[in-house]
């Protein structure tokens, strides 16, 4: 406080001295109008006292109110008050005019709002290509093009019927020749490379097929939307202007089509399964969570639906080798029985587990072994011969089809006419999300949410007997990540379908590779290119005729095709094509 009171005194000091000597400089006036002024002596200092910290008033928030615009005024009123001399007649004919031209507005306002909702409805009836490539229009000349060189594809493919194995092909009793035919197939599959890349589909690849037209490589994925991608990689794309910022390390390859099957194009549309007619590939069906099963014909460029199930999620479908029979799992926990020659009507629902069943397999060589995989942790062999013997506990379904519920069928195989129905059952530890058999219907591989890969092979005499398998545990488990979550496509080791080469499978695997695997279990190769992946490859399938061809696809709709580099190499323009061969 001192040291305060000598720095005004010291101030007040400099004041006086200032003013003094501008007056001896005679500026008077000067100093008047500088206006000095004494500055009144600070207050005497208050005791301290102890203070209450007191929260400021809460400032009330103020509604900010924007300007509204110029308010809406009637029209009538606007000409009434313009022109109060308006004839009766023509303000009569205006008036109706006003009106008409209201309930017009509203007809179309409505009409609109029914196109958009019979837009988010199912499509059940026949479907040509122009709707299934979306092209409403097609006086364009590009939409033109496209168009004729997808039926062109598709014309000019041969209906090949899919191979077919024979139990005892690749049985050896010299051990060394099987590790000669396992060494020189390891050879093959480890020199494929990535040989072209393609945004096949718009979403998440579900599922894929593999052509089995020889001369060509023709590829289906089906993805999360109801779309079904048609590749064909060994088509020159349409070539595109660069801007200078291409990148041409991605630049897609070959050619593809996107026919929306499915509808409408949401997650509900989900494309769960492709399957080629058995004895003509012109026919593609695909099952999807739709509810439905639609079949295109590559002739006719038609695609139809040839089966409802209702409101039950259809999840995987298998054919018996003649291509009559369809087996049909769901999320309802059942299989259904379809005769594609018959009625829907006639088809029988048959309730085999209290949860999901997410795959079935026909055996090809003996068509009457079922297999099938569920959510209740179970594999189960079924003699299909057996259901004919079910009576009682059934019932028809909201879609007219007859129906055998879970109790009932458990009732049944309890029962001496039942007991071998079940031939077979293995327990995993977590749910199974696929089990097939290989093409000589004598192999059996699955996977789980457990983290392993099994394998099965079963005698001949186990399987022509009419009674339950004595054992059937696995003979090979494999370690393998199938932890997939929620935004990738669940992983499942599909078998080759080419009965010409040792038994194998694919499968994708979680550190962006794909691994081969032979029928005993022995990795055969781990393809990979992390220059060129960065992606799950979740989804695979291989050529059923060409044994150095492997296809891939991820959670964004890039598909990659696995190739010897040798055969995607550029040819002379100028030589001849091959001709297509029966």
């Amino acid at each position: 406080m001192l040291s305060r009171n000598l720095s005004e005194l010291e101030r007040q000091a400099n004041i006086a001295r200032n003013k003094a000597l501008l007056e001896e400089l005679e500026l008077a006036d000067a100093v008047n109008n500088v206006g000095f002024s004494k500055k009144p002596p600070p207050p005497p200092p208050r005791a301290k006292a102890k203070t209450k910290s007191v929260r400021p008033a809460k400032r009330e928030k103020r509604d900010i109110v924007e300007d509204p615009g110029p308010r809406r005024q009637s029209a009538r009123l606007k000409r009434s008050a313009d022109d109060p001399n308006e004839n009766p007649e023509k303000k009569r004919a205006r008036l109706q005019g006003e009106e008409e031209q209201r309930r017009k507005a509203e007809d179309e306002r409505l009409q609109a709002e029914e196109r958009e909702r019979e837009a988010r409805k199912p499509r059940h009836q026949d479907l040509e290509l122009e709707t299934l490539l979306g092209i409403e229009n097609i006086e364009d000349k590009d939409e033109q093009k496209d168009l004729w060189r997808l039926k062109d594809t598709m014309v000019n493919v041969w209906p090949r019927p899919r191979p077919s194995g024979t139990y005892d092909s690749f049985t050896y009793e010299d051990t060394g020749e099987e590790e000669r035919e396992v060494a020189e197939l390891r050879e093959k599959l480890t020199k494929l490379k990535i040989v072209a890349r393609a945004k096949v589909t718009m979403n998440r690849v579900y599922c894929a097929q593999y052509h089995p037209e020889k001369s060509k490589d023709l590829i289906f994925f089906g993805d999360k939307r109801g779309q079904l991608g048609i590749w064909d990689p060994r088509t020159p794309a349409d070539e595109v202007e660069d801007d200078g910022g291409a990148d041409l390390e991605v630049q897609e390859s070959g050619k593809y089509w996107r026919l929306q099957v499915h509808w409408p194009a949401t997650s509900r549309s989900s494309i769960s399964c492709i399957r080629f007619d058995p004895t003509n590939s012109h026919s593609i069906y695909t099952s999807s969570y739709d509810c439905t099963i639609r079949c295109l014909s590559m002739g006719s460029g038609i695609s139809k639906e040839i089966f409802s199930s209702g409101d039950v999620l259809i999840n995987s479908i298998d054919f018996d080798p003649a291509g009559h029979v369809i087996w049909i799992s769901d999320a309802a926990g059942g299989i259904t029985h379809f005769d594609i020659r018959m009625d829907q009507s006639k088809a029988i629902w048959y309730g085999l587990s209290g949860e999901k069943v997410g795959s079935v397999s026909v055996n090809p060589t003996r068509p009457h072994l079922l297999l099938t995989a569920s959510n209740s942790r179970a594999l189960r062999v079924w003699d299909t011969r057996k259901l004919s013997g079910l009576s009682g506990g059934s019932k028809p379904s909201s879609s007219g089809i007859l129906e055998y519920d879970n109790a009932t069928v458990e009732d049944f195989c309890e029962s001496t006419d039942g007991s071998t129905l079940l031939r077979a059952e293995w327990t995993h530890k977590k749910s199974v999300s696929s089990a097939y058999w290989d093409p000589r219907g004598r192999s059996i591989v699955s996977t789980s949410y457990d983290d392993t890969i099994r394998l099965w092979d079963m005698n001949s005499s186990l399987l022509d007997s009419n009674s339950k398998f004595a054992s059937s545990r696995p003979f090979k488990q494999i370690s393998h990540d199938c932890q997939t979550g929620k935004w990738l496509t669940i992983l499942k080791a599909q078998w080759t379908q080419n009965p010409d080469v040792y038994p194998h499978f694919t499968i994708g695997n979680m550190n962006h590779s794909l691994n081969i695997f032979s029928a005993k279990g022995d990795l055969l190769a781990k393809l990979s290119d992390s220059s060129k992946i960065t992606a799950v490859q979740a989804v695979t399938c291989s050529h059923p005729s060409n044994v150095e061809r492997v296809a891939s696809g991820n959670a964004s709709g890039r598909c990659v095709l696995w190739a010897p580099p040798e055969d995607f190499e550029p040819q002379d323009k100028d030589a001849p094509e091959d001709e297509n061969t029966s």
